[in-house]
């Protein structure tokens, strides 16, 4: 049987960007375990592909997520520009409709310092302030956030991983973990197609499955997850330039984990709506809506039989949600007509193709409620990162240089260190 000192499940950003900085510590044996024939092929590739600034993060519910994400921008851009990468910077207005939503960016302006940005980086303009800016949108006021940049974070991944290969990461791809045992010695991971490997310890950061892998070693079992599509449409070419900035606009669901659609940048140059937030019954269900029909009975079944996810969905904001959201998928129409609130001129006319959709996968509380924050958790001879959802691409670098830190603290990785001269000063 294979051995390893430690197997990372995962091959995403997290679990890269992980074994890049393990790999650059110690001296010692590491695995990417990706069911993937390559690195990034979910997530890490399905997004937004903005790097965020954390403004819009209250940093008592998501303090993890939004101090790794301002840690990690001059990461990202150090590492950009020593690997010539793409990165553009293009700022993000953040629109409020009304009153009420104005006072919510107000919010912003302490959160954004709270979580360590400069308070020269964001400022909150009224909306004639926003028309001379950009003459195509209009609100009642927007906090303009210029630090915020269009990346791919597929290439950066890749790059990443090349890396990690350097200081002699092995990556084995077409790997799916099926089951685990003896995980209170050296757990053993068998794949799908029967074969084994055996590892000292095991990090988990499997994205969309990290809930699922968790539970195979017995942790968080009283949680469950539910998978969300995000679908885009892309601006014919001669309409993406209505507007030169990101739009987004203040959540009308401030308890859930979504975003409503929004004008997106791309780096290639493509300008983008969306995304919405529709349920679907597996990390991987881009088309359609019940993917093939075992995974939708299983899913189905959880639903059911798992606390959490019944009380959601006696929220009646919850599915009030699910129902706009949906529609929203079956029709470009009332999809486009969410963003012509604060840019009026756009027509459904004006996108042809939908965009690359990507999948979020929540994971549900057992009292009913979304878990806001990263969970990480400690079980036999493994640490397992949970709910690792939006700005997670953002903060990779600096969220998985934490991880490294907790797990030498907790004297979970007793190797003899040393240092391969690093990409990154941290």
């Amino acid at each position: 049987m294979e051995k390893c000192d430690l197997a990372i499940i995962g091959g995403g950003l997290l679990g890269t960007c992980i074994s890049y900085w393990l790999s650059s510590l110690y001296d010692i044996k590491i695995t990417v375990i990706e069911k993937e024939q390559e690195v990034a092929m979910h997530t890490s590739s399905r997004n937004t592909g903005v790097l965020h600034s954390p403004f819009y993060l209250n940093p008592e519910k998501k303090g993890k997520l939004a101090r790794a994400a301002f840690l990690s921008h001059e990461m990202w851009k150090t590492f950009a520009q020593k690997k010539n990468l793409p990165w553009k910077m293009v700022g993000t207005l953040e629109v409020a409709l009304d009153n009420t939503q104005n006072k919510i960016l107000e919010k912003y302006l302490e959160w954004g310092p709270k979580n360590g940005m400069s308070k020269d980086d964001v400022e909150l303009l009224d909306g004639n302030e926003v028309t001379k800016r950009e003459p195509n949108v209009k609100c009642y006021s927007a906090l303009f956030c210029r630090t915020d940049v269009a990346v791919d974070y597929g290439i950066f991944t890749r790059k990443l991983k090349e890396e990690s290969q350097k200081n002699g990461t092995r990556f084995l791809v077409n790997a799916k973990v099926e089951s685990v045992e003896n995980i209170t010695e050296e757990p053993v991971l068998r794949f799908q197609d029967k074969k084994e490997i055996c590892s000292k310890f095991v990090i988990n950061c499997a994205g969309g499955y990290s809930l699922d892998i968790a539970k195979k070693f017995g942790l968080a079992l009283d949680y469950s997850s539910l998978h969300f599509r995000g679908e885009y449409w892309i601006a014919n070419k001669e309409y993406s330039d209505l507007v030169k900035t990101n739009i987004y606009s203040v959540p009308n669901y401030s308890d859930f984990p979504f975003l409503d659609p929004h004008w997106i940048l791309r780096v290639d140059g493509k300008s983008e709506v969306g995304p919405n937030a529709v349920p679907v019954p597996s990390p991987e269900t881009y088309s359609g809506y019940i993917g093939d029909v075992e995974t939708f009975i299983s899913k189905l079944t959880e639903v059911v039989t798992s606390s959490g996810t019944r009380k959601l969905l006696l929220n009646p904001d919850f599915m009030n949600l699910v129902a706009k959201e949906w529609l929203s998928s079956v029709s470009k129409s009332i999809m486009i007509e969410r963003v012509k609130k604060f840019i009026p001129k756009v027509k459904p006319e004006f996108f042809s193709e939908r965009g690359t959709a990507g999948i979020r996968t929540p994971v549900i509380t057992p009292d009913g409620k979304f878990l806001p924050d990263v969970m990480e958790l400690e079980g036999p001879n493994s640490y397992h990162i949970v709910n690792y959802n939006s700005p997670g691409a953002t903060g990779a670098p600096a969220y998985s240089a934490g991880i490294s830190k907790t797990l030498r603290e907790k004297g979970l990785l007793n190797y003899k260190t040393h240092s391969k001269n690093p990409i990154w000063d941290f």
